[in-house]
């Protein structure tokens, strides 16, 4: 981590302790209580993440009755939260997870493991984000991890700490060394706020009065950030679209071919009408009244002379 970096870090760290007031969780929260509150805070407010958080504990008779609700049910309890939908679907697939792993939802047992095999653990639980998993490692298990959310990046990025690759792959290089341990909830909780501000309310004029302390370019920074992002947004649902469309397009052509074709009846060749009796009784019959021609003369009958009555007879029928 290079010098200038450290430097903005701990520039960071003053202006926002002049502008928000740290926020510390409750001592007596299980691991898995941290585990579900994280789930929930994730870009938003300490205010409407408390209050999600409440109502999850109020409507519902347990953990396990949470776990197999729907989404949409849980959902609609958060409605205080920037996305109710993906923080439903956080706590349930991390409670399903941490279910199936022990048929149970105790994991204070990590907090009697060392820190790496424990930090390993909590990957391997369902629907935990880098964000989560930090927030526990830091509040439940006493690590030095700081919880760096969407909103917390994007901040960050505008003030020129991380680059935009950086933002992207959700990693904020250098944090723990520029904070001491003994710092890093104080930390984690202004950067919190100043990334939920930034997702509910870009235009606070808080939000931009300690940004624009932090750095006087981060209007442009913002601007341009948002813009790629914008332009990655709309490519990736086209491309998505392209792919649903040639999904249906397969999935047509192979029910048509999967379909039974009709069976074509072979050919015959035409049947004639069978003759009838009394047609040809009456062909017969023709055949008998056609007057019959006298039978051709042999050759050598025709070279023997005629008779002389025969010859009488042609004589008289010359024409005149």
């Amino acid at each position: 981590m290079t010098t200038n970096r450290t430097a903005l870090i701990s520039k960071v760290y003053k202006v926002l302790k002049k502008h928000y007031k740290p926020s510390a969780p409750p001592d007596d929260r299980t691991v898995l209580e941290h585990l579900l509150y994280a789930c929930v805070l994730e870009n938003a407010r300490y205010e409407a993440a408390d209050e999600a958080f409440a109502k999850l504990k109020e409507l519902y008779f347990d953990w396990n009755e949470i776990r197999v609700t729907t989404v949409t049910e849980l959902a609609e309890g958060m409605t205080t939260l920037p996305d109710a939908s993906q923080a439903a679907q956080r706590v349930k697939k991390a409670l399903q997870s941490v279910f199936e792993t022990g048929y149970s939802f105790d994991l204070e047992a990590l907090k009697k493991q060392n820190i790496g095999k424990s930090e390993k653990d909590l990957e391997k639980i369902s629907g935990t984000t880098p964000f989560v998993r930090s927030y526990v490692t830091q509040n439940a298990l006493s690590g030095h991890s700081i919880p760096v959310s969407k909103g917390a990046l994007d901040v960050l990025y505008a003030v020129g700490i991380v680059t935009d690759a950086e933002a992207d792959k959700g990693q904020a290089p250098g944090l723990e060394r520029a904070i001491p341990k003994n710092k890093g909830v104080e930390f984690g909780s202004l950067l919190q706020q100043a990334g939920a501000d930034l997702v509910a309310a870009p235009g606070s004029t808080k939000l931009k009065a300690a940004l624009a302390e932090m750095d006087g370019q981060y209007k442009e920074r913002l601007a341009q950030r948002q813009a790629r992002l914008a332009e990655q947004a709309a490519a990736d649902a086209a491309h998505a679209k392209e792919a649903r469309d040639k999904a249906r397009a397969e999935a047509r052509l192979a029910a048509a071919e999967a379909r039974p074709q009709p069976k074509l009846a072979p050919k015959e060749a035409p049947r004639l009408p069978a003759p009838s009796s009394a047609a040809e009784a009456k062909a017969r019959e023709q055949d008998k009244a056609k007057p019959t021609a006298p039978p051709a003369r042999k050759k050598e009958d025709a070279a023997k002379p005629l008779r002389p009555s025969a010859a009488k007879g042609l004589a008289k029928k010359k024409p005149r």
